[in-house]
């Protein structure tokens, strides 16, 4: 079957799947006892770390602007503007600094000032005893994966996938971002932004509900075979990406399929994948969205394309590890728990 016979048939496949039995998945047996951390509140103090890239001054003074808009104060130490390579200072340096916020009393949450690449170097170097005994609010996206996933798959700390300093805090992304920080309601709906609505799609339809994990593609794959890695199992996957092709989209995602990752999830949610088109000159190449519908619609499973979440700017903060609902023919994520004390 060509590409766009095929395309045409999950098409018609999934609008019939509409009026047919939803998919519901149970939680998966293999649970993590979560931790909630303390809720934020406009005038507590915000730990601000760089452990992935490094950042320059200009986007530490943008990332101290942004939080101090939305209310909150800003702490942060001399090294955050350290440098070693492409990192955000030394290896050690950086763990050290997760670690000394985690067990600053004066620190209420911790946002994460930019993501880059990094955060996989340090965590054997992070002390989660520490951080299990002094939960905080930690937030980022991109590279910060990998501190939300080891983070939550070894203390249980509810983390949250959402903007970092350096974010575009407009409206939209400030309205989600407070409201799971303070724990404004225990039910809140994630509906995306009438800009990304014009793009969203269904790749396979239906209803889920399961504990919410994922982030980037890319480090979610390399986590894999890792200690720090999260079991899918019973769990809405959310997943998003910047900057790869689509035969490396395919390749990662084949990846979480042959390692059997996929098969018992409850539901796919991806956010906006951004520059992850073929190159111009490369004719042969299958689009995104076809090699979305070729290796996840057969997982029978409910997936669904273009939430608000990712390196976009307007963003949902999605909390890693709390029980949410999928809803495709709804378009969109609930929040079933609160997230924070």
């Amino acid at each position: 079957m060509d590409r766009r016979n095929f395309l045409k048939s999950a098409s018609v496949l999934t609008a019939a799947g509409l009026a047919g039995p939803q998919v519901l998945h149970s939680q998966s047996k293999k649970t993590i006892e979560n931790i909630l951390p303390p809720r934020l509140k406009k005038g507590d103090t915000i730990g601000l770390i760089a452990p992935g890239s490094f950042i320059n001054e200009d986007e530490l003074q943008e990332s101290v602007n942004n939080l101090e808009n939305l209310g909150y104060k800003v702490k942060y130490s001399e090294k955050i503007l350290s440098r070693y390579g492409y990192l955000g200072g030394a290896d050690k340096i950086r763990a050290e600094e997760i670690n000394n916020m985690f067990s600053d009393n004066s620190v209420d949450g911790i946002v994460c000032a930019r993501g880059g690449y990094g955060c996989a170097r340090i965590l054997d170097m992070i002390d989660y005893n520490l951080i299990r005994k002094n939960p905080k609010v930690l937030t980022g996206y991109s590279d910060i994966t990998a501190l939300l996933y080891a983070i939550y798959s070894q203390t249980g700390l509810v983390c949250f996938h959402g903007p970092v300093g350096i974010s575009t805090f407009n409206e939209f992304s400030t309205n989600y971002f407070t409201r799971a920080l303070s724990g404004a309601s225990s039910e809140t709906e994630l509906v995306s932004s009438a800009e990304d609505q014009k793009d969203i799609y269904t790749i396979k339809s239906g209803r889920a509900e399961g504990i919410l994990a994922g982030g980037n593609l890319s480090i979610v794959v390399s986590l894999m075979g890792t200690k720090y890695d999260i079991d899918p199992t019973g769990k809405i996957l959310f997943l998003e990406e910047i900057g790869e092709e689509p035969y490396r989209i395919d390749r990662m995602l084949t990846q979480l399929i042959l390692s059997g990752n996929l098969k018992n999830a409850a539901g796919i949610a991806l956010g906006r994948f951004r520059k992850c088109d073929p190159k111009e000159e490369d004719k042969s190449s299958f689009s995104l969205k076809e090699v979305l519908y070729d290796r996840l619609y057969e997982l029978g499973i409910p997936v669904i394309y273009g939430l608000s979440f990712g390196h976009v700017t307007d963003k949902f903060t999605l909390p890693v590890g709390t029980k949410a609902r999928l809803d495709t023919g709804r378009k969109k994520i609930t929040l079933l728990d609160y997230s924070v004390n």
